[in-house]
């Protein structure tokens, strides 16, 4: 018997286990359906408020991504030393109440804050879920339970399109009155009945047992606990590695939040598609392709592993960005709807098949009682620069240099084909430095179950 096998716990890889991270997966899902359907309602909440693209930009990002980043580090830290179920279970009832107070504001001012409500809450499960996720799996195991729990962005993204466009669709055809709130417009009612649908995960969480924290590697010791100064030690002696992934990554995920946030809008005004069919249609094609995007990408991680490439991890990232640069650039050239959605096929694969692959590689090479920490990180960086950048920078071109609402594809082509370029630079320079983690941390090679 390997030391690494002296160290697995009889809880890892059960029937248990993936219940754990379906629950996960469905916290993720309904945290997604929370943040991204506002997307949906751009364009009715513009004519609400009287706003311009940019201050829609700011609900999208800034509003969301300041209290996301200000409590990702916090909650951390706390995922490293305390209940994690505890803490996803707070977080999810929050984000959930936050979103049903932003279909009852009252003016631009309300909805931001109550925007800021909903990232607050959000930043605990990330580095609680990823914890959880590394104890109850084997190294083995680890990237499909983390590709798994990584379709919750794509289910959710999807379902928050298809429910949102059917709230509106079937609101628009009659007067609904929603009890003591009375007659809501239907862009409201969304993020009503979205708030209280997310309370359904708060219970289910509350099934899940706190596992005893495990080592991915025969070096690792799991009971220590490391001082902020010394995960600032191990960080920057390992920056080689983190800064060149962080950075890759997170620029390779403007991408993906880019499309969401103004695809919609885009749809809209070039095609004049209705929210009903934008929320349907465009809603599957993020729930199917996202979600074959996320599977394959262990697929893919396997045939580079079998291929000698140890630093699959990272490899599978840098091609995604290389194909995701063709489908964004056709984009503004499309002359029709379906061309478009096309384009959107291709984006959201190629953003999604790499994200397993990249969560299970953090995991790795990282410490266990670092891993809260260091996942907080990783979700500031992708929070700072993939979400709260990229809606305010398309909005500006589209404002300010286009000066023409109809030009947001033009915005979302240039602006997505820079970042996959940038992120395919980085990520490249990074693969050296990975394969030197994974030996500091004595991680054999295995082949991915």
């Amino acid at each position: 018997m390997t030391d690494y096998q002296r160290i697995q716990a009889p809880t890892q890889n059960t029937g248990y286990a993936w219940m754990v991270v379906c629950i996960l997966t469905l916290s993720y899902a309904f945290a997604f359906i929370d943040r991204q359907v506002l997307n949906l309602l751009v364009e009715p909440i513009k004519k609400g408020f009287e706003l311009q693209d940019t201050q829609i930009s700011l609900l999208q990002g800034l509003a969301f991504v300041s209290a996301y980043v200000l409590g990702g580090p916090i909650a951390g830290r706390m995922v490293d030393v305390s209940h994690r179920r505890n803490i996803i279970a707070v977080g999810v009832a929050l984000w959930s109440v936050c979103t049903a107070l932003c279909g009852l504001a009252t003016s631009y001012g309300a909805l931001f804050a109550a925007r800021v409500g909903v990232g607050a809450a959000e930043a605990c499960l990330m580095p609680a879920a990823w914890s959880l996720i590394a104890d109850y799996f084997s190294r083995e195991k680890l990237p499909r339970a983390m590709s798994l729990y990584l379709l919750g962005p794509y289910l959710g993204g999807g379902c928050a399109l298809i429910l949102g466009g059917m709230v509106v669709g079937a609101a628009s055809k009659a007067t609904v009155e929603f009890g003591p709130l009375g007659v809501l417009e239907p862009w409201r009612l969304v993020f009503v009945c979205a708030g209280l649908l997310g309370l359904v995960p708060v219970l289910l969480t509350l099934l899940i047992r706190e596992p005893a924290r495990q080592a991915l590697n025969a070096a690792a010791t799991t009971a220590e606990r490391f001082t902020i100064g010394e995960i600032a030690r191990f960080i920057w002696h390992g920056r080689a590695f983190y800064v060149a992934f962080f950075i890759g990554v997170a620029v390779l995920t403007i991408v993906l939040y880019a499309f969401q946030a103004w695809i919609p809008a885009f749809f809209s005004r070039r095609f004049s598609v209705s929210i009903r069919d934008i929320g349907f249609q465009y809603g599957m094609l993020v729930l199917l392709m996202g979600c074959l995007g996320v599977l394959s990408g262990p697929v893919i991680g396997r045939w580079l592993q079998r291929r000698g490439h140890r630093d699959f991890a990272l490899r599978a990232p840098l091609i995604a960005a290389i194909c995701v640069v063709p489908f964004a650039a056709m984009l503004p050239f499309c002359r029709s709807y379906a061309q478009a959605l096309v384009s959107c096929a291709g984006v959201t694969y190629f953003c999604a098949m790499p994200l397993a692959m990249a969560a299970s590689g953090l995991q790795l090479v990282t410490p266990n009682r670092m891993r809260g920490i260091v996942s907080a990180i990783y979700m500031f960086m992708i929070s700072v620069v993939g979400v709260a950048i990229p809606p305010t920078v398309i909005a500006l071109l589209t404002d300010r240099v286009f000066q023409d609402p109809a030009m947001v594809g033009w915005s979302l082509a240039i602006v997505c084909v820079a970042s996959a370029l940038i992120a395919a630079a980085v990520i490249a320079r990074s693969l050296g430095a990975f394969r030197a983690a994974l030996v500091a941390a004595e991680t054999p090679t295995t082949e991915i179950a």
